[in-house]
């Protein structure tokens, strides 16, 4: 790939993730100024998580239309990827990150990528509308197993000692997790044929899917702590270093492991390698995890990581495995 080509894949890569940053800079600037406070931040975020990232999934996944069978490797390719990640968190946050608010958050920041937001916009552009159904339906089957895992590593906060009562617990969060019951629902509706609900309902759940990510990045930016995030010793950082450069070096070796076909080799580095995703911080918080520090993550993985998602492309390309 030529240096114009490169320095085209990664003026995209600014172009998509400014908006974010842009968002996340105004909430911060908001919150310095008083005009929104911890109040705001905890009412939104429950409606970012109950509500309208629901409404996000659910519609992303009844409006794709792809060949589910020709995707079982890429697919198994990505369940792999995230238990290595989620293992392998899980295990470094059990000896190196003492804060018990602190451990879920890691893991999460490590294992859980921008899938629904990033990734499926560099996918559209690197693949077009073929690329963009393949990613949609990896995006709803992994972001199911994202979340079971995230309410699993999330739920140490609630220090149940009791292992049989803490099982019991983890289960009734999974099933009654918003995100998880929307994207099953979506799976059943789309199985099942069903014509396309009423366009008054249609509107009403696009209308709160649009307002999922803004909300959600304006609260991220609000509860934002620049000292933390720059902190290189912080545990923001290590996670951050497990997203940016573990993660997308491991999709790699699965994706030439599993002799992946270029495209589904591109998706699966793009789903893996963009940055933490928006909901990681939204989930934190309701589950009483440390909602500064997932947001810290979130800042600063959004930024390096479309960098990294740039170049590793660009050398993926040049390698021509994608």
């Amino acid at each position: 790939m030529n240096a114009q080509a490169l320095f085209a894949a990664i003026s995209f890569a600014f172009m998509i993730v400014f908006p974010n940053l842009a968002i996340m800079a105004l909430g911060y600037a908001m919150h310095k100024r008083g005009t929104i406070n911890a109040s705001f931040i905890d009412v939104a975020s429950k409606l970012v998580f109950n509500y309208c990232l629901p409404c996000l999934l659910f519609f992303s996944v009844i409006k794709s239309q792809v060949n589910y069978s020709e995707q079982i490797t890429l697919i198994t390719a990505g369940v792999v990827t995230t238990f290595v990640l989620f293992i392998g968190a899980e295990i470094y946050a059990k000896y190196f990150v003492p804060n018990q608010r602190d451990k879920g958050v890691f893991v999460q920041g490590v294992f859980r990528s921008n899938m629904a937001i990033i990734s499926l916009s560099v996918v559209g552009n690197a693949y077009g509308s073929q690329g963009t159904s393949v990613g949609a339906v990896y995006m709803g089957l992994i972001t199911i197993l994202y979340n079971i895992l995230s309410v699993i590593t999330l739920s140490r906060t609630q220090n149940v000692k009791n292992f049989g009562q803490q099982s019991l617990d983890i289960f009734q969060k999974i099933i009654k997790n918003p995100l998880i019951i929307a994207l099953v629902a979506a799976f059943v509706y789309q199985a099942l044929g069903i014509n396309s609900p009423p366009t008054p309902i249609v509107r009403t759940g696009e209308l709160l899917a649009h307002i999922a990510l803004p909300l959600a990045l304006l609260c991220a930016g609000a509860t934002l702590d620049i000292k933390s995030m720059l902190g290189l010793s912080g545990v923001s950082m290590q996670a951050s270093i497990g997203r940016v450069l573990v993660a997308p070096l491991l999709a790699v070796v699965v994706g030439v492991a599993f002799a992946l076909p270029p495209m589904h080799f591109g998706v699966l580095f793009i789903m893996v390698a963009s940055p933490v995703a928006a909901a990681s911080y939204v989930m934190a918080k309701a589950m009483g995890g440390n909602d500064v520090l997932a947001a810290n993550i979130l800042a600063f993985t959004t930024v390096v990581s479309m960098i990294g998602l740039a170049v590793g492309m660009a050398c993926l390309r040049v390698l021509g495995w994608v």
